[in-house]
């Protein structure tokens, strides 16, 4: 876990660089631009959200900003527990937060090549099962029926699902299954994560994780997919 905190303690020694000094070697300001603003993001997310070859730190580029904005939100209040990510957000405020967002929301850069499986046929089956179909038997809805025919998302609250790492994918599952990660509620990814045994999450995420980029990445309009359970996925 420590070395996931250099890139950040590095930013940090950078933001407090003695005044005097930065300007006796340049008078120029840097712009002030949200771009400007988000750099302390690119070392663990990318400089344009698109993700790192860390597994751990996921894809923001092209998500939707209600969604952004309420795991913002998470992080700042504490619901959601990464101590770099609550430190950073730890004085923001709603509107600013919802400006960070729109503008990850709005980029899109290309996504990385899918890692190639190394699970069996039957483990990436098994996660295109439940995917596309879910688990009718297990009371389990395919991801597909939220989170889209093209696993883009939807506005304002659902996330895209592609170009995550498994490590990521089984990491959240997890974390829904134990507890760890609440959303409002209804908490709808906890009710469906409880359904999952750990060999469903394995698949799943392998699965999702081997898919290549969509040939559009945009996410469906509000309301556009009936859901199968009420959510409390909506912005707050």
């Amino acid at each position: 876990m420590a070395h996931r905190l250099i890139p950040l303690v590095g930013f940090f020694a950078w933001a407090v660089w003695p005044i005097g000094e930065a300007q006796s070697q340049t008078t120029e300001r840097a712009p002030d631009t949200m771009a400007a603003r988000v750099l302390a993001c690119a070392p663990c997310h990318g400089a344009e959200g698109e993700g790192t070859s860390d597994a751990y730190f996921p894809r923001l580029a092209g998500k939707p900003a209600g969604y952004l904005y309420n795991q913002l939100s998470a992080f700042r209040d504490g619901r959601r527990k990464y101590p770099p990510m609550n430190y950073l957000l730890e004085f923001q405020t709603d509107d600013y937060l919802k400006k960070i967002a729109e503008y990850f929301a709005s980029l899109r850069p290309a996504f990385p090549p899918p890692v190639p499986p190394v699970d069996s046929k039957e483990i990436l089956a098994r996660g295109e099962t439940i995917v596309k179909n879910g688990d009718p038997q297990h009371g389990i809805p395919p991801c597909s029926a939220c989170h889209g025919p093209t696993l883009g998302g939807m506005e304002p609250g659902i996330p895209g699902l592609l170009g995550l790492r498994a490590a990521y994918i089984s990491g959240q599952l997890g974390g829904w299954r134990y507890g760890t990660r609440t959303a409002f509620a209804p908490d709808c990814m906890q009710i469906v994560a409880g359904l999952l045994t750990e060999d469903d999450v394995k698949a799943v995420a392998a699965y999702l994780s081997s898919r290549p980029a969509p040939a559009d990445p945009s996410f469906a309009p509000r309301g556009s997919l009936p859901m199968p359970l009420e959510c409390g996925s909506e912005p707050h």
